[in-house]
């Protein structure tokens, strides 16, 4: 039996579960916990404990300053000990931590040392807003759990070997080489879980399904896996390229961004604060919640329906493209926060693909819940929607990388 817990850290707040990976899913999660607004005036706590059926069993919650990550780390180890979902209350063998970037050298889980840690910090260059959070929490746990092993799980190692084509960017071959200017891809972990998933659904062989993955949430991404491998996915360098986000715009004409810098006055921290923040959904409508984007679209703004199409028209183009790059597609998976829990957007997405056999179920994808086929039985392909769980694939990660998987 192996128990982790696994950390997510991200600029100013920390989410956490302690999972059995030797239950099955439904059961696995033993503990969970998030922490938000650190650094801010104030903060807030929220633990649960879960029973043997895998649901909340008992909760606490805390308003109150959390200055660091320390901070908050100690407390949320002072509710569990209340709570006995302390590492040490549970077993726990080991800390999983999400680290974004990887880079060109990490692309397999490993246990963090000193040296590794060095290596994620030097990273920061290519994943500024994500990596130097990843490495506070590393930080922060292996003070806090001196006594457990802890390992680096990597966000961009799914894509790893990707096709040179598909990764290898149309520049001067040698500064790509100087600078490891490549296409990395992020949101592996789920990209991972969820194809896998996807085939153990359909019962298909892992290795013999095509499939394109859809993980759209504030953050969004999409991949193209056949052969039991990805070969191709939507990000690149960095989280900016590719579909629409709640702040971010997805593929952008790269001379823009020389435009704004030699010809317009922009500086280049106000272009990346343009590009990470002030652009997608919210750029376009004034909202990144898809919620209140699609409330604002019933009611006739114009804005947000303009962001809605340009978000749909993006996601079909990623959509074909991948289809083309496959031949043919045996699986379509919708993912993540929008992407579970948005029927609309699978609708709209799939609303042009009548003509390549793609049939929705409308009463499976406006109405159903959890893990789902929402295609009708005559569909050509299957059409699904897989809650991803990007924790239990750290913590199987943990098991992998300590021999016990």
């Amino acid at each position: 039996m192996t128990r982790v817990l696994v950390l997510n850290s991200g600029s100013s707040s920390l989410k956490l579960q302690v999972l059995d990976t030797a239950l099955p899913e439904s059961r696995s999660e033993l503990a969970w916990v998030l922490v938000e607004r650190i650094g801010e005036e104030s903060g807030h706590l929220r633990i649960r404990r879960t029973d043997a059926t895998g649901l909340p069993a008992d909760e606490r919650t805390a308003e109150a300053p959390f200055p660091d990550h320390t901070a908050a780390l100690a407390r949320v180890l002072e509710l569990a000990a209340e709570l006995e979902v302390h590492p040490d209350d549970l077993g726990v063998e080991a800390v999983g931590h999400r680290v974004v970037h990887g880079g060109p050298d990490f692309h397999q889980p490993v246990l963090v040392t000193p040296e590794v840690e060095a290596d994620v910090e030097a990273l920061e260059i290519l994943a500024p807003l994500h990596n130097p959070a990843n490495l506070r929490g590393i930080r922060v746990a292996r003070e806090l759990l001196p006594g457990l092993p802890h390992v680096a799980v990597f966000d961009t190692g799914f894509f790893h070997d990707l096709p040179a084509h598909a990764h290898t960017y149309a520049i001067d071959r040698d500064v790509a080489r100087k600078y490891d200017l490549r296409r990395y891809g992020f949101h592996g972990t789920s990209h991972d879980y969820v194809s896998h998933r996807t085939a153990e659904i359909l019962g298909r062989p892992y290795d013999e399904l095509s499939q394109i993955v859809l993980h759209l949430g504030n953050g969004a991404s999409a991949s193209a896996i056949t052969g039991g491998r990805a070969v191709d996915t939507s990000m690149g360098l960095t989280p900016l390229e590719g579909l629409v986000m709640g702040t971010r715009p997805g593929d952008l004409d790269p001379g823009m961004l020389i435009h704004l810098i030699r010809d317009r006055g922009m500086s280049p921290a106000d272009v990346s604060t343009l590009l990470n923040k002030r652009s997608g959904l919210l750029g376009l409508s004034g909202v990144s919640d898809f919620r209140e984007l699609l409330r604002r679209v019933d009611d006739g703004d114009e804005q947000a329906t303009l962001a809605y199409d340009v978000a749909i028209h993006r996601l079909r183009r990623y959509i074909g493209g991948y289809w083309a790059v496959l031949g043919d597609v045996g699986a379509l998976t919708f993912t993540a926060g929008v992407g579970e829990n948005v029927p609309r957007l699978r609708a709209d997405a799939l609303a042009t693909l009548t003509g390549w056999g793609v049939e929705i179920d409308a009463d499976a994808n406006e109405h159903g819940s959890g893990e789902r086929l929402i295609s009708t039985p005559d569909s050509r392909v299957g059409v699904l929607v897989v809650p991803t769980d990007e924790e239990l694939a750290i913590a199987r990660a943990c098991d992998a990388v300590l021999g016990r998987g």
